[in-house]
């Protein structure tokens, strides 16, 4: 089975209205499926661009910002509804901060073409989130996400620098995971590709990253952002000598669009130089606040 997967190296983007938003959303949909992607995957973060349409207030308030997005959060969702339905296509939306009771989770909404709708929140947190933000852990809750072309899921930046979600997930059928990151360095990027390509060869899976790009002086938030969008697989029998797919170059806007072989990832599984993913199997991973909860959506 393939899939054609479309990664967003995505420039936060001020915007004068809603409407016009939806108009630059729109047309990055559209030129991905144009491409052919099935499923698309938008960065970490992305949603901040929102932020250009509070007031000057909400602007100067990192933490005020998050409780204004709020009122948005309805109609952003309906829009990636929408084109998922109109262009047919899985969405990996730009992940969105929101607030769950006193809390705020960074959460990464999945669209499908069928009306289908699940999440995936971040677990582990940077210290930016965790100490000047006030974006919180959320609960050990991990999405295995179905589609008609197989299993996938979501490890949101510095969630892939960690291998027990990306190893729950394997043992539970995904053998795709999406890793949409914002970091403002060279360094901080590194370490999520590293993190990317470790995953890839412990789980003999395909991992994509998705990054925000761009300087946004306005954004409190995402004032600096460099990233590279790659799809990384294992280094093993009939792929890559190094286990690298697919690179786009650093800053540059626009999709980098790959084909995917999932079924090919059964026989390094079964018959690779080495059995990665079968010896993971004999690792067990115990978290201070309980086990994961590993859960199914249909998309």
């Amino acid at each position: 089975m393939t899939i054609t997967l479309a990664s967003a190296q995505y420039p936060i983007t001020r915007h004068p209205d809603f409407k016009a938003w939806e108009i630059h959303t729109a047309e990055w949909v559209h030129e991905a499926a144009r491409q052919g992607a099935q499923l698309l995957l938008f960065p970490e973060y992305g949603s901040m661009e929102l932020v250009s349409l509070l007031d000057a207030e909400a602007q100067a308030d990192i933490r005020l910002q998050v409780r204004e997005m709020e009122h948005l959060l309805d109609d952003f969702c309906a829009v990636y509804a929408r084109l998922a339905r109109r262009y047919g296509v899985v969405i990996a939306a730009p992940s969105f901060p929101v607030r769950v009771g006193d809390r705020v989770f960074n959460r990464c909404f999945v669209f499908g073409p069928q009306g289908g709708l699940g999440y995936q929140d971040k677990y582990f947190m940077t210290r930016f989130e965790s100490e000047t933000w006030g974006v919180h852990r959320a609960p050990a809750r991990l999405c295995v996400f179905e589609a008609d072309w197989g299993c996938f899921g979501i490890q949101i930046c510095y969630d892939v620098e960690f291998p027990v979600g990306a190893a729950l997930l394997g043992r539970r059928g995904a053998t795709l995971l999406l890793a949409p990151s914002c970091t403002e360095t060279i360094r901080g990027s590194t370490r999520v590709h590293v993190g990317a390509r470790a995953r890839a060869l412990e789980q003999q899976c395909f991992v994509a990253v998705s990054p925000v790009i761009g300087d946004a002086p306005w954004s409190l938030a995402v004032d600096v952002n460099y990233g590279f969008a790659a799809c990384y697989g294992p280094p093993d029998r009939d792929m890559p000598e190094e286990g690298v797919l697919a690179v786009r170059a650093p800053l540059q806007a626009g999709w980098l669009v790959q084909e995917l072989d999932l079924s090919a990832l059964d026989k390094v599984r079964q018959d690779g130089q080495t059995l990665n993913f079968r010896d993971q199997g004999d690792i067990g991973y115990t978290m201070r606040d309980g086990a994961f909860e590993v859960v199914r959506t249909q998309i």
